[in-house]
């Protein structure tokens, strides 16, 4: 519940920012029940969002909207007992682990060490 509230309250502060704060909520739907949520929302100013979640906190989700600059940003998510993992082509990316590193890491899992 508490991950409802903080995504709804940002994507709030989102919409509140200068002409943003004339956009009207198109559609919302909330369900809240003893084994989970479920919600979807929408904002003339093309604000949406939806998700749904179980009794034991877990979570998928997104949440899109378009940017100042005109970009479509969407993000999605899936939140459970190994964190949060948000999905987005606009999320930063690791860069890819070199060869040599690889070529160790096979090395050490084909020479497991020994035990005294």
């Amino acid at each position: 519940m508490f991950k409802f509230l903080l995504i709804t309250a940002l994507i709030t502060y989102v919409a509140a920012a200068g002409e943003e704060a004339k956009a009207e909520t198109k559609n919302l739907d909330v369900n809240v029940e003893a084994d989970g949520f479920k919600y979807d929302f929408e904002t003339s100013n093309h604000i949406h969002a939806d998700a749904h979640g179980d009794v034991h906190g877990n979570a998928d989700g997104h949440f899109e909207w378009v940017s100042p600059e005109g970009v479509h940003v969407k993000v999605s998510y899936v939140a459970d007992e190994q964190g949060y993992h948000p999905a987005s082509d606009l999320l930063p990316t690791p860069p890819p682990v070199p060869a040599y590193v690889l070529k160790a890491l096979e090395y050490i899992k084909s020479h497991p060490q020994k035990e005294h």
